[in-house]
């Protein structure tokens, strides 16, 4: 078996596999490549020593049974025998699922996640988007500090585990997405600084010094983050890849590496004969990233748009701290614009940043699909100091208001799990660090992050603490109780209307006309044919919605269609659909 290393300043190289100690050679094509030959088979254990030193795991490992301490092992990939045969799924017209497979499900399998598929097919979900599966530190963890980026972490139940779990989905006729972490890896674990220039200090972000994206080497650094995109895409057969923080990807570059990325995908999808597509998570509202390269944009098919949830978040819950204060000077107004513009700083000034922020959408160019829109994420909630849900915060009529605007809206609308039956369970920051000293600087950070913002030390959970990744599993019982029934049920009206109706997937911003009344607290938009009204006061409202004859199509609470006055009487904390040609 062949096996590579790019290690361009290593003087000597030898490679480990199975008790065997082979030198490899310099690549006489290729700089910094060392290549050799050794005796190997799906399993085989293996690393690499440079100039003498320790036995490293291989950067592209495709397994790390062990940890990301251990020795990587080769994994041949012909040996899983798929059964779906998947044409795969496109991205206009889906309603995506957040999922973290550690608390999914009390085990924490990605074969657990997979025998609770059907739950989401009977939602009506289209795809799954899993949080990141790279090999981190311990058992439990967000994943975003995983390393090894071509590997799957073992706890999940490794590669098999995953080729399984997106079989299962296709089957079923669900798509999967995967997040992927490009902009760091983490502190522990972390071996690429051992073998060539993966980092620079020419760049800085919140986790150190930055991915080398433009620095003498970028050039195998680039081509690193591109393969390791392309083998999920390819080996596992995902349909998507969710890009965690596309604004902490430094790259001055002429062509930026989202470009260079976007374009490798549409590659490979023309070869696969399946769509696939790239969804990145961006501070910047900037119309360039999610604008085709055919119009000099960077092709990221869309983005996450933070915008909408801050608008819902502030309007249903009054919160106005941090991020949220220029949402909640007049929420209704910022949803308004948002619902028809898709971003709210579109260059406006923006006070928590202190500065003016974003830059217009081309509403002509750039349709509604591409912004993910969404009333709860694992950022959102995980981020709180006790990871409470909205659940935890607002009436059941206001989640269903919530859940009301997620999925009419003009956009591609995302779920994260239990949202869709108001979960009573936390969703809090964890981690398993088996660095002592690791462990305890986080628990620190942790505690005093928001003890600066008025939180007591004791209320805020200890991340490293096992109960607290217990917490945040999913309470699978729920579903079958009130109140949670009937939201889950309100869900599944959503959804299915979104499939009924055609007006609700038409990506057409230009098209959806918004009326709002801030002091009373309701909001109405129209998309094609389609009404919707939400009052979020506790009193009812007297919508205004024409004279025109209007059938109800689903109501959180009974309603009468608009009379010869053309006022719809919404109750309080409800909401309802209609359609009225």
């Amino acid at each position: 078996m062949q096996f590579e290393v790019w290690a361009p300043q290593a003087d000597r190289v030898t490679l480990h596999c199975d008790g065997a100690t082979v030198a490899l050679e310099r690549d006489a094509e290729r700089d910094g490549w060392w290549t050799g030959e050794a005796e190997a088979r799906d399993g085989s254990r293996y690393g690499f020593a440079l100039d003498g030193g320790p036995v490293l795991p291989d950067p592209r490992s495709r397994r790390q049974p062990d940890g990301p301490d251990g020795l990587s092992a080769v994994v041949d990939h012909g040996r899983y025998a798929w059964r779906a045969s998947w044409p795969g799924r496109e991205l206009p017209g889906a309603v995506l699922y957040e999922l973290h497979v550690g608390t999914f499900t009390r085990e924490g399998t990605l074969d657990a996640a997979a025998a609770r598929l059907a739950h989401l097919v009977e939602l009506g979900i289209t795809h799954v988007e899993l949080m990141p599966l790279c090999p981190f530190p311990g058992r439990h963890g967000w994943g975003y500090e995983g390393v090894s980026l071509w590997a799957v972490h073992e706890p999940y139940g490794g590669p098999e585990a995953l080729k399984r779990f997106v079989d299962r989905a296709h089957e079923l006729g669900l798509g999967v997405v995967l997040d992927v972490v490009h902009n760091h890896l983490g502190p522990s674990g972390n071996y690429l600084p051992s073998f060539g220039p993966y980092f620079t200090d020419t760049h800085h972000t919140p986790w150190g010094a930055a991915v080398n994206l433009d620095a003498p080497g970028s050039d195998e650094v680039r081509a690193f983050l591109v393969g390791s995109a392309l083998a999920w895409l390819r080996d596992y057969r995902i349909d998507g890849l969710r890009l965690d923080a596309v604004h902490a990807l430094h790259d001055t570059r002429a062509c930026h590496f989202l470009e260079e990325l976007s374009a490798a995908v549409d590659g490979l999808a023309g070869e696969l004969g399946r769509p696939l597509f790239l969804i990145a998570e961006s501070d910047l509202n900037d119309p360039r990233i999610i604008t085709p390269r055919a119009e000099n944009g960077l092709g990221v098919h869309a983005q996450w748009n933070d915008d909408f949830h801050h608008c819902v978040h502030s309007a249903l819950t009054g919160e106005s701290q941090g991020y949220y204060a220029d949402f909640a000077r007049a929420p209704l107004a910022a949803l308004a614009k948002t619902l028809t513009g898709g971003y709210f700083h579109d260059g406006t000034p923006s006070s928590f940043r202190g500065r003016a922020h974003g830059r217009p959408l081309d509403r002509a160019r750039v349709g509604g699909h591409r912004l993910l829109g969404y009333s709860q994420t694992h950022d959102q909630v995980g981020n709180r100091a006790q990871g409470d849900r909205l659940s935890a915060l607002l009436s059941p009529g206001l989640l269903a208001c919530a859940a009301t605007l997620t999925l009419t809206a003009p956009f591609t609308p995302m779920l994260f799990m239990g949202e869709e039956w108001a979960a009573g369970t936390p969703w809090q920051f964890f981690t398993d660090h088996t660095d002592p000293e690791l462990a305890e600087a986080v628990r620190r950070g942790r505690r005093r992050e928001f003890v600066e913002h008025g939180w007591a030390e004791e209320d805020v959970p200890d991340p490293q603490d096992p109960a607290t990744r217990e917490r945040s599993c999913l309470d699978w019982a729920e579903p079958d109780r009130e109140p949670h029934a009937r939201v889950l049920d309100w869900y599944r009206r959503l959804i299915a209307l979104r499939r009924e109706q055609p007006d609700l997937t038409d990506p057409d911003l230009a098209d959806t006309k918004v009326a709002f009344d801030e002091r009373g607290r309701w909001l109405a938009f129209r998309r094609g044919d389609v009404r919707v009204a939400v009052n979020l006061g506790k009193e009812a409202a007297a919508i205004p919605l024409g004279t025109r004859p209007a059938q109800v199509l689903a109501a959180w609470e009974p309603v009468r269609a608009p009379g010869r006055d053309g006022l719809l009487q919404v109750p309080g904390e409800s909401c309802v659909v209609l359609v009225q040609p």
